[in-house]
């Protein structure tokens, strides 16, 4: 459940492991590939280069897809079991964490995920986006952070060439923002940016990177992390060169706020500003406020403090964690045993860190405990494969395949190459249906 890069790496774990196996992808949306697809910002080809890998994994025929399937509502836990020996849940983390600061829910403060998904098209969300404000703050130290402040920064240009869809282009041609602050409640060497994704910052003609010098300190934990690892070391390395350089010209400005823990939103009506608290380094690594406040005059905020993922019907779930209970990725029940024939993987599996790339040692793990499993797993009593597009039919559910993935992406190409960009997303659930039934 779930035709993400997880699902899509644990099928392909399972087909190589035993070539006789029938493995089947559901996937809640029209078209595949998860976060790839609706999570990786437009201006990063290289990170959706992925696609072509899963496709090609794909494309080989030993896997079949059932998109625009909802596990929960379309089909069942129980019903899902008649038809399978196994099932391996892989539905992400697509919902943001919640940060318990007063104003946090005024209109005008927006989380991470919600932003994401309507720059990348994701069909459940509204297809405009508010940016009418000039200062926006963005709350997190990590990839997503730098992801929306980057996109929030950019002229709709500079993105023309991109997969964005047309009303992502309207949206962002008309924004009203002109600087972009980006908050880390901790210092420089606590922040978990890529060296690449950090760098990226500094591309663009229009935007201008800025540091405040006051904010480079270090105490001895930060030090350590410094010399134990090379991509700290590139971080900070970057942030003390954007630090001591001279103001440039270019006419949008991204600032890197670091040791400003956000403490209230601030509004009656909408958001009008944010109150943050200076903190200070304690000597490990970690901060302790010092009661110093300033008010930062922003008419939006967007929380990228981490994604979180949905509860599983049917199924027991850690909400502080927002993962599934799985040892070794099988499914455990509420007094710590397994549930025979139930196994987890990816972002539900193991939390929403890492990168794409993590996914594919987390899938073999999976994997591994389902084949040795195997000698155990009681057999479905409706194994015939097409027991399930009976099953689907009569419950009067459309969905997609990959004939009709690979319609929707010639359909998408096509309306690329007659606008000059390189790919247009649809957006619209109906016409990925429509475009998935019909011969572009």
């Amino acid at each position: 459940m779930g035709a993400g890069p997880a699902g899509i790496y644990t099928a392909d774990n399972l087909v190589k492991s035993r070539p006789d196996a029938q493995v089947d992808l559901f996937e809640r949306l029209p078209a595949p590939f998860g976060l790839v697809r609706y999570g990786v910002a437009p201006d990063h080809p290289r990170i959706k280069g992925i696609v072509q890998a899963l496709e090609q994994i794909m494309a080989r025929g030993q896997l079949r897809l059932f998109g625009n399937v909802a596990y929960g509502t379309d089909i069942k836990l129980d019903e899902l079991r008649a038809y399978y020996d196994a099932v391996v849940l892989s539905t992400g983390a697509d919902q943001d964490r919640a940060l318990d600061i007063p104003g946090i829910e005024l209109p005008g403060s927006f989380g991470a995920a919600d932003f994401v998904s309507w720059y990348d098209g994701h069909p459940d969300v509204p297809r405009t986006w508010p940016l009418d404000a000039t200062q926006v703050a963005v709350l997190g130290a990590g990839n997503v952070a730098l992801d929306v402040a980057r996109m929030l920064a950019k002229t709709a240009d500079e993105l023309s060439s991109t997969e964005i869809p047309p009303n992502v282009y309207r949206g962002l041609a008309s924004s009203a923002v002109t600087d972009v602050h980006v908050f880390g409640r901790r210092g420089p060497a606590q922040a978990k940016f890529t060296p690449l994704e950090l760098r990226e910052l500094d591309h663009s003609p229009n935007v201008e990177v800025v540091v405040d010098p006051a904010d480079i300190e270090f105490d001895a934990g930060s030090l350590a992390e410094i010399r134990a690892h090379r991509q700290t070391e590139l971080v900070v390395k970057t942030l003390q060169e954007w630090a001591i350089r001279e103001p440039g010209d270019r006419p949008y400005k991204l600032h890197l706020h670091f040791l400003q823990a956000p403490v209230a939103v601030l509004g009656t009506d909408r958001v009008s500003g944010l109150r943050t608290e200076r903190t200070e380094l304690t000597g490990d690594g970690t901060v302790r406020g010092t009661g110093e406040l300033r008010d930062w005059p922003v008419g939006q905020v967007y929380r990228a403090v981490g994604y979180l993922s949905s509860h599983a019907a049917d199924l027991p779930f850690d909400h502080r964690t927002g993962t599934i209970p799985n040892q070794a990725g099988r499914i455990l029940d509420l007094d710590g045993e397994q549930i025979p024939g139930m196994y987890t993987t990816g972002w539900i599996k193991r939390g929403p860190v890492g990168l794409i790339g993590h996914t594919k040692g987390d899938a073999l793990e999976t994997v591994q405990s389902l084949l040795a499993d195997e000698p155990l797993l009681a057999r479905a009593p409706n194994r015939d494969p097409a027991a399930i597009e009976e099953f689907l039919s009569q419950r009067g559910i459309s969905y997609t395949d990959w004939p009709g993935w690979r319609r929707i992406n010639a359909h998408e190409m096509a309306l690329g190459e007659r606008t000059n960009r390189e790919r247009v997303k649809v957006v619209d659930r109906a016409e990925l249906l429509t475009v998935a039934r019909e011969s572009c």
